[in-house]
């Protein structure tokens, strides 16, 4: 039995899966034409095909539209493709619809690869390593080491060949062990495809799920509403077939596509017979033969023409931190070069020097630091929350998110609802109201015989006693109807003889018609039940009658009882997980489809405040700047499709936020695509789930929550490490040019200087495994070029200042005999290596760096360093490098100065984060 809520809140459409018959196509029987072998050259020979498939494509052109090299060239649009019957198809691609034999698929397995696209395969590791080094700060690298051997100084060349292999081999196995983590991540959502194959020729054939993965031409393959085109196919037979082909054609709406035989298409993606990879089912069911799979699919040469994807909003901010600092490095030599000229009169020999400098303001490292971040955290969420990364960057985009979309059904609440009050006629709380209307819910259930009672009726069974409901006899029932809009039981009460109860249920206007009332109080009931229908309530009438034993069940003249109200049940760990959110910064909007009393009422007893709502048909009336302006103070869209959800998600990143979406249908998928991060619950649709970057274990806003820490923490790292070693950096260089200027020498050697940053590179590692402090979690990571900048200029200038104290150190503390310049190299190295250590420790937001009851990988980190700078120049490998042992009384000088910096540096900070805050407390 089904009762309407009073409510405007219909019920879901119900989703009806098509089963896989249809009609056939029926081939039509003509002689054959000559066709070429199955595989016409062996592989290997002179006359080989350059695709493993292109025999198959080459002797199918009216099905794929090969080009004569086994291409996938488009005939274009107005060119249609030749007519090919079924039969010939399952001929020349030695099939039947019985589809192939696991013998057949395995060795076609083997020689045609694996059914995926060639970009999408994992690279090895020398090509990584081969794309290490056409990173643009290693060929910067390159290019100065180029120049030191060019006027043969050939130790700073060789220290800086040594950077670049231990960069790229770092980089290198970090990308490795990243794509092998991410494809098994990937592998634990793969999509499957409902195959029909064989055990052996003469055995019948069987469906299975296979992955996607082995599917291979000659395949029979079945289809459903949801599913993605696996591979290019024929169809066999199809029911209601439409499909998606987007991604190929750039049309918005489905296309019908059918088994049967229609003249007169024009182009290959016209052909209704004919899907390609790369669409996904809307509606219908189809079974298909599979034609050409992996490389050899027009969707792999689609993506051959198109390239790369656009790069994501973090990778932008990275690309843009980077070339300011290769500008700058490439700008340093020439500067040093004519300053050292125009003050000091020197000439070429100063060139290592300057090469050295530029080296050392560059953050080679920083592409190391990001794969081992962002995989870390993917690979933790994944094996702590169910979080499944697709993508690495989308790990620190979702810690970026400043903006969630989700829906209300199955996110905020439960597919179901629960009673909220039951009531009088004068809107008092009257338990009796919901005991006769479990008691109608009940025997309906019983004396009808329905299979299982519908969601009302749950949800007023659930609310009642059970044991007031057996006090009941059932006598007869008369079932709920669309067209009455109500449902009606006769029971018989103990003690009563000779008269029967009559009990009604089901909408408030359908049933205050039956009722005995006058005007008045028939319109201020309805008035009573509109109110709470307003307030997102489902609303239930309830009517009885006593009637005599033996008297025809009539539907007028009823009793008034009240009203029961229901709403959506909230979804359990809903509230927990908003909280979570709102303390992170993250606004949620809720995109739905529903009534928007409905949606407000979830989002109030979920605590979230309701900023504004906006419904469709006021959401088409305005223009895209009005909406970004308005949908910044929006809660909640009502009544929207698809169209509507992919217009708001733009007007939000319009409005410069960072939009996470969470959807699980065909109709996310405009909007998944369009948001900076797209999430699936992993029971979505295949599509959905294929086109998102993160996919959830449940449709669960926690595991959002998780993902935003882990985000945060992968890009507070991040962060923290630019931080850290530009402003280090900077200072360095300062205070070198500085110190080169005003000296009769070099302040250092070039192979010193390089030595120094090999240090910096290796200590500065240890900030991908890092553990932020929670004020890093409680805001996005959004990666601020200008911000990065002012910190930089500002801690750079402070780390020159210190450097450049050194100099009165040094100049008071090796007073006398012996080589002054290898001593002032000495005592720069270790101040330099000990500053830095210094650096590492207090601007280090982590917990180690801010009182952690146990030092964390950066504080041993630094202190690695540290004794690296301390013990380096009275080793032998010092004494190669041209350092010689430090007296006793620089130590103490030095301890002086690390003292005062210290002090400086944490004043600073302090002033730094007060700023910060207060920027981020501005409304």
């Amino acid at each position: 039995m089904s009762d309407p809520a009073a409510a405007d809140a219909p019920p879901p459409a119900p989703v009806v899966r098509a089963g896989p018959s249809g009609d056939p196509a029926t081939p039509t029987p003509s002689p054959p034409a000559p066709t070429p072998p199955l595989l016409p050259v062996a592989p290997g020979s002179p006359a080989a095909s350059p695709s493993p498939a292109a025999p198959f494509l080459r002797a199918l052109p009216s099905v794929v539209g090969a080009d004569e090299d086994g291409g996938t060239a488009d005939p274009g649009p107005g060119t249609a493709a030749p007519a090919a019957s079924l039969l010939e198809v399952f001929r020349r691609l030695d099939t039947g619809p019985r589809g192939l034999t696991e013998a057949q698929a395995e060795e076609r397995l083997v020689r045609f690869g694996e059914n995926t696209l060639p970009d999408a395969r994992d690279p090895s590791w020398p090509r990584l390593f081969a794309r290490s080094v056409r990173d643009p700060f290693t060929a910067v690298l390159l290019c100065l080491g180029l120049v030191s051997a060019a006027v043969f100084a050939w130790a700073t060349a060789s220290v800086i060949l040594l950077l670049v292999v231990v960069s790229c081999v770092l980089r290198a196995s970090g990308e490795h062990r990243a794509a092998r983590s991410t494809a098994g991540l990937r592998r634990m959502v793969a999509t499957t495809v409902t195959v029909q194959r064989r055990m052996h020729e003469d055995t019948a054939p069987v469906t299975r799920e296979t992955p996607v993965e082995e599917l291979v031409p000659g395949d029979v393959v079945r289809l459903g509403p949801g599913d993605l085109i696996p591979a290019d196919v024929r169809l066999l037979r199809s029911t209601g077939l439409t499909v998606h082909q987007a991604a190929l054609t750039g049309e918005s709406a489905p296309v019908e596509k059918s088994a049967v035989e229609c003249p007169g298409h024009d182009g290959v993606f016209q052909d209704p017979r004919l899907c390609f990879q790369g669409g996904s089912v809307a509606s219908g069911s189809a079974t298909a033969v599979v034609t050409a799979t992996g490389g050899d699919t027009r969707f792999a040469a689609a993506h051959r023409r198109t390239g790369k994807p656009p790069a994501t909003t973090f990778e932008r901010s990275v690309q843009g931190v980077s070339w300011i600092l290769i500008r700058f490095a490439l700008l340093t030599p020439p500067l040093v070069l004519m300053a050292n000229a125009a003050l000091r009169g020197r000439g070429l020999e100063t060139l290592p020097f300057a090469v050295a400098v530029a080296v050392g303001l560059t953050p080679e490292m920083l592409p190391v630091l990001v794969t081992t971040s962002l995989a870390r955290g993917a690979a933790l969420l994944a094996r702590t929350h169910g979080v499944i990364v697709r993508r690495l960057p989308a790990l620190h985009d979702i810690g970026a998110m400043d903006v969630l979309c989700v829906d209300k059904t199955g996110t905020l609440t439960q597919d179901r609802p629960v009673v909220h009050r039951a009531l009088d006629a004068e809107g008092h709380d009257d338990p009796e109201v919901l005991r006769w209307a479990a008691a109608a819910a009940w025997w309906s259930l019983q004396l009808v015989d329905l299979p299982a009672p519908d969601a009302l009726d749950e949800a007023l069974l659930a609310a009642a006693d059970e044991d007031a409901l057996m006090s009941y006899d059932g006598v007869t029932a008369r079932p709920f109807d669309a067209a009455r809009r109500l449902a009606t039981v006769v029971v018989r009460t103990p003690g009563r003889l000779g008269t029967h109860t009559q009990i009604t249920k089901g909408a408030v206007e359908a049933v205050l018609q039956r009722c005995a009332l006058s005007d008045d109080e028939r319109s201020r009931l309805r008035d009573l039940a509109d109110t709470h229908a307003a307030d997102g309530l489902r609303v239930l009438a309830v009517a009885t009658a006593i009637r005599p034993a033996r008297a025809r069940l009539q539907e007028r003249g009823l009793t008034f009882r009240g009203l029961v109200t229901l709403r959506d049940a909230l979804a359990p760990t809903a509230a927990e997980a908003l909280a979570g959110l709102a303390g992170r910064g993250v606004t949620v909007k809720v995109l739905t489809g529903d009534h928007p009393g409905t949606a407000v009422r979830a989002c109030r007893d979920l605590g979230v405040p309701v900023g504004g709502v906006l419904t469709a048909d006021r959401l088409d009336t305005l223009t895209d700047p009005e909406l970004t302006e308005l949908a910044r103070r929006t809660t909640v869209f009502a009544r929207c499709t698809p169209e509507h959800k992919t217009r708001i998600t733009r007007a939000l990143q319009a409005d410069g936020h960072t939009v996470g979406f969470l959807g699980d249908g065909v109709n996310d998928l405009p909007a998944l695509r369009t948001a900076d991060v797209g999430i699936a619950p992993r029971d979505a649709a295949g599509v959905s789930r294929e086109n998102a970057d993160l996919v959830l274990a449940g449709k669960d806003l926690t595991a959002i929550g998780h993902a935003v820490a882990a985000g945060r923490h992968a890009g507070g790292n991040i962060a923290t490490y630019l931080r850290i070693t530009l402003s280090s950096n900077l200072g360095n260089v300062i205070a070198m040019l500085s110190a080169g200027l005003l000296l009769p020498f070099l302040p250092m050697l070039p192979a010193q200087v390089l030595v120094q940053n090999l240090c910096f590179d290796a200590a500065q590692l240890a900030f991908a495994h890092d553990r932020p402090a929670p004020s890093v979690l409680r805001r996005p990571s959004v990666l601020d070029p200008r911000a990065l900048l002012r910190f930089i200029v500002g801690f750079g200038a402070l780390n020159a200042v210190a450097d450049l104290a050194t100099f009165g150190v040094l100049a008071f503390a090796l007073r006398g005999p012996g080589d002054d310049e290898a001593l002032f190299h000495s005592g720069w190295f270790t101040e330099n290596l000990l500053t830095q250590a210094v650096v590492m420790v207090l601007l280090s937001f982590g917990r180690g760096g801010r009182g952690g009851r146990s030092p964390g990988p950066v504080t041993w980190s630094a202190a690695g360093l540290a004794g690296v700078g301390l013990l380096l120049p009275a080793s032998p490998v010092g004494a190669a490098l041209g350092l010689s042992p430090l007296p006793g009384v620089y130590y103490g000088l030095l301890a002086a100065v690390l003292a005062l910096y210290a002090v400086a540096l944490t004043a600073a900070r302090t002033r730094h984060e007060r700023v910060s805050a207060a920027t981020v407390a501005q409304p």
